[in-house]
């Protein structure tokens, strides 16, 4: 008898990946946790801000309210991507520590964003019926 041809792994697109990354719990902690290390050194109020939020927002996630949880995450990654982005730094400033987990947390709330966004836009609740002809 002969072997039957191996199953092709099926590939998943990239809206599939941004789904998965916009329905996980991990990607807004670890965004609490960059704008902390930030904020805290020299403390700084607004900033401060962020991280209780975004640690709601995965509580509200792993409550399996999904499609909340990643359109609060996307709000507030934007809002703290606005208010980074307003402070301007030197070039030499940008390749040390601290700038390169600035860049980091920045990129973060940009893939945020983006993922929670479609999440939200395209996302379903429970309770929800589908009106679609």
């Amino acid at each position: 008898m002969a072997n039957p041809p191996p199953q092709e792994a099926a590939k998943t697109s990239a809206i599939v990946h941004a789904k998965v990354w916009g329905e996980s719990p991990v990607p807004p902690t670890a965004l609490a946790a960059l704008i902390t290390a930030q904020a805290l050194r020299p403390p700084k109020l607004l900033p401060l801000l962020f991280p209780p939020v975004l640690l709601f927002s995965t509580y509200l996630n792993l409550s399996e309210y999904k499609v909340d949880a990643a359109g609060i995450t996307a709000a507030w990654s934007g809002l703290y991507m606005l208010l980074a982005r307003r402070r301007r730094q030197p070039l030499a400033r940008r390749f040390g520590t601290r700038g390169l987990i600035r860049g980091a947390t920045i990129g973060l709330c940009t893939v945020n964003l983006v993922c929670g966004g479609l999440v939200y836009a395209v996302g379903k609740r429970e309770g929800e019926r589908d009106d679609t002809v």
